[in-house]
């Protein structure tokens, strides 16, 4: 009984290899948000290596990526980071919102919250020191003092849902 389950086990982690999804793997720069606000060449790449796999459109995707179920497991993370904050398209979005991504970078990364724990136990070149730390912090608030000095105070607050109560 157990060698019928461990048969079975084996085909269908065999036959899981052949479902892959798709790489995230875009490299239009067009929307990048250092095109509205530059950043020095060192900044760009301790982006790269700390935050680009899942905060952009384009991923570096390490051997393990061919194998299933990791490929799953990283490509949700992708997903769920670009859903969060995808660098490669800030600078598209609504002002309010730039303001705002840019205002959780800066908290997320001076709380030590990103780069996430699970991703720099294998990529420990991800792992910030507090001078890339205070880099990206430094860069994201003069982005925001740009965003204040250019545009009206009301462009950066988001504005109200439909049918959310009045006061919030």
């Amino acid at each position: 009984m157990l060698k019928k389950i461990l048969l079975a086990l084996l085909i269908v982690l065999g036959l899981i290899q052949f479902i892959r999804p798709p790489q995230n793997l875009g490299n239009d720069q067009t929307g990048h948000i250092s095109t509205l606000f530059p950043m020095p060449a060192q900044l760009q790449q301790t982006l790269r290596i700390a935050c680009y796999d899942c905060h952009s459109n384009l991923t570096r995707y390490p051997w393990y990526f061919k194998l299933q179920p990791a490929a799953w497991f990283m490509e949700n993370h992708v997903v769920d980071g670009k859903r969060h904050l995808n660098f490669s398209e800030l600078a598209k979005r609504p002002v309010w919102l730039q303001y705002k991504k840019l205002h959780e970078t800066q908290e997320m990364i001076d709380k030590g919250e990103m780069p996430l724990g699970s991703y720099t136990l294998i990529h420990k070149d991800a792992i910030l020191k507090d001078g890339q730390k205070q880099e990206i912090i430094d860069w994201a608030v003069a982005a925001m003092d740009s965003l204040k000095a250019h545009n009206p105070a009301d462009s950066l607050i988001p504005p109200k849902r439909k049918g959310a109560p009045a006061g919030r």
